[in-house]
């Protein structure tokens, strides 16, 4: 989170080549809605602090601040120029006792609700809680439609949705996405961006053109290989993205997010 262009990608080619005898890892793009395992935040930039507070780091949740960030965080912090080694085996350890920290953690009898804002409003809300009651929109209503070359994830996604009751469609057809929209209640597209003949971009323009679409969720299923177009996406009208291969509680945790279910 903060770090300029070049350093950014610094930091990603080292964390895409980790030692050997180390753990891997995987970055995430900022228009993800996976959630993260561990943030890694530029301490003279003062969003991304604010947002490494807003995720509340803690031994579940570990966090790192790379530079002066002028005070103290509840997490590890690395001063510039950036020793990698150090940072790695930083790193290893977080993970450890991250792994430590959920064989034994207790079940709570309710999830914590954590959300990653895309924008982190650094200003002071004295807005009257009435007032948040009155801007509150409904939870969305409607099907779960995938757009892939085979059923197989949709019958999976059903799977995962049935406590909830929410129905799960399929089609490997833009035109036929396009027409399941504008005739049923569809709440969610999920498109996976290598199904053959379905330019993903170009079907989220045309979903969000139809009248009542604005709140449809359109989400990209990528694959990191085939790449991602941030720009094309935002014009679009995109959610935003979910990597693949993705684990089962990612895609549920995004899913629900998007759907508003309770955890």
């Amino acid at each position: 989170m903060g770090f300029p262009s070049s350093e950014g990608a610094e930091l990603g080619t080292a964390l895409a080549h980790p030692p050997r005898d180390g753990p891997s890892y995987s970055c995430l793009l900022g228009d993800s809605l996976q959630e993260p395992d561990l943030m890694i935040a530029n301490g003279d930039d003062l969003s991304a602090l604010a947002a490494l507070l807003a995720w509340q780091p803690d031994a579940l949740r570990p966090g790192m601040v790379i530079g002066s960030a002028g005070m103290d965080f509840p997490c590890a912090q690395l001063s510039r120029p950036l020793d990698m080694f150090q940072m790695f085996k930083l790193l290893a350890e977080m993970g450890r006792k991250r792994a430590e920290a959920v064989n034994n953690a207790p079940a709570p009898a309710a999830a914590p609700q954590h959300e990653r804002r895309r924008r982190i409003r650094l200003d002071l809300d004295i807005t009257d809680p009435a007032d948040f009651i009155k801007m509150r929109r409904q939870a969305p209503r409607g099907a779960v439609l995938i757009v892939d070359k085979r059923g197989a994830l949709r019958d999976h996604v059903a799977r995962l949705l049935a406590p909830h009751q929410v129905a799960v469609e399929w089609t490997e057809s833009a035109a036929a996405a396009l027409r399941l929209c504008a005739e049923t209640p569809v709440a969610v597209v999920m498109i996976n961006t290598s199904t053959p003949g379905v330019d993903p971009y170009a079907l989220c323009s045309e979903i969000k053109r139809q009248d009542g679409a604005e709140r449809i969720a359109v989400v990209l299923l990528v694959n990191q290989a085939s790449g991602y177009d941030t720009a094309r996406a935002r014009a679009a009208g995109v959610r935003g993205l979910l990597d693949k291969p993705m684990a089962d509680r990612h895609l549920l945790g995004a899913l629900k997010k998007l759907l508003s279910l309770p955890s």
